[in-house]
């Protein structure tokens, strides 16, 4: 009898109890307090008591890891820090290979309509540097380098603030979305960067062919190009450079992603060695080439010394099927093609390093 005055007290009753629940509510989230259906004992208070699942979330432990996005295993990329991955990236990658950049240029402007200079990639390389020595491969370079930097770093932190709310609960990003978050980053990659950038470069490249060049250098360049055609003038070709880095990024995000998740399987946390993530960069950039070398043949004609030829974008691809056949379309593919696979694998596995040395020195929730 005694047993019924006695207080109760924790150990006797349910762990569900009213007062038990109030006690605790301000140390624990209420999603933390599960019922069993199987008798078990109850860790909340360290007490023994039936009817309470054993397996309880800490809390502020929880908060931290969703903090940090380490759901699953993979970390969400703070935009910030794609954007500045991405920008070293960029920078180191176009060092690289602008000369393959340059030669593909070169057989891309090289008409039909026009007795041709160039017999092939060996032939355009060989005139180049016996015109102009090695540097003049790198004619150009200054153009791309002062682009490339935020160009990566447009794409990459556009495309993380576009992926990141589009995550599931693992992190991990289906093949659709990330075809349409790679379209969103190459057109604003296009509309920011990319546009001005190809525009000088292309007159650059080309200016480099007259008989008496009229740029002396980046700068001084720029400065000819507005004064004589004015801001307009580094936007030409705009519309295909849109349909270009749109279609580019969407078929390169997708394909890395495709091969991401089918590397990963059901194990998010699973890590990708750097020679991996090479290997799935450069196949996602052949298929990028494959699958929009028309627009960047018409593109690279709307930015030449060239381009008042054509009223448009659709006039300027008419005429080559017209003048040049359909083949012109996919002019300079096996240079696009070496530059392409070896630029988009440098920069994903670039990018991937140095965001992991990031993650160790920038803590962001």
């Amino acid at each position: 009898m005694s047993s019924l005055w006695r207080p109760f007290s924790v150990s006797e009753g349910p762990c569900n109890n009213i007062s038990l629940r109030r006690r605790h509510s301000q140390q624990l989230h209420p999603a933390t307090l599960t019922q069993s259906p199987s008798p078990r004992l109850c860790t909340v208070t360290g007490a023994s008591v039936p009817g309470c699942s054993s397996e309880i979330y800490k809390w502020s432990s929880s908060k931290r890891t969703l903090s940090a996005a380490a759901i699953g295993g993979r970390k969400i990329t703070h935009p910030g820090k794609a954007i500045l991955a991405g920008g070293i990236a960029g920078g180191i990658e176009i060092c690289i290979t602008f000369p393959t950049e340059y030669v593909k240029t070169q057989l891309q402007l090289d008409e039909r309509a026009n007795p041709p200079r160039y017999r092939g990639i060996g032939d355009c390389v060989r005139l180049t540097v016996q015109d102009h020595g090695l540097r003049g491969l790198y004619r150009g370079l200054s153009s791309l380098l002062y682009g490339s930097i935020p160009k990566a770093a447009v794409r990459f932190g556009t495309f993380e603030l576009l992926s990141n709310p589009m995550r599931d609960a693992s992190g991990r990003l289906d093949n659709t979305r990330s075809l349409l978050c790679g379209l969103g980053a190459g057109v604003a990659e296009a509309i920011v960067v990319v546009c001005p950038m190809e525009t000088v470069k292309v007159k650059f490249i080309h200016d480099q062919c007259s008989l008496q060049p009229r740029y002396r250098g980046f700068f001084h360049g720029v400065r000819e190009i507005i004064k004589a055609q004015g801001i307009q003038g580094t936007y030409q070709g705009l519309t295909a450079t849109v349909l270009k880095q749109g279609s580019n990024q969407a078929i390169r995000f997708y394909v890395m992603n495709l091969l991401r998740n089918w590397y990963k399987g059901d194990d998010p946390s699973r890590e990708m060695h750097p020679v991996v993530t090479a290997a799935f960069g450069a196949t996602a950039g052949a298929a990028s080439v494959f699958g929009n070398t028309p627009l960047d043949v018409v593109k690279t004609r709307m930015q030449g010394l060239e381009a008042h030829r054509y009223r448009n974008t659709v006039d300027c691809a008419f005429q080559i099927l017209r003048n040049e056949g359909p083949q012109a379309f996919y002019k300079g593919t096996v240079p696009r093609l070496g530059r392409v696979c070896l630029d988009v694998a440098i920069v994903f596995v670039i990018y991937e390093e140095v965001v992991k040395m990031l993650n160790n020195i920038w803590k962001t929730e």
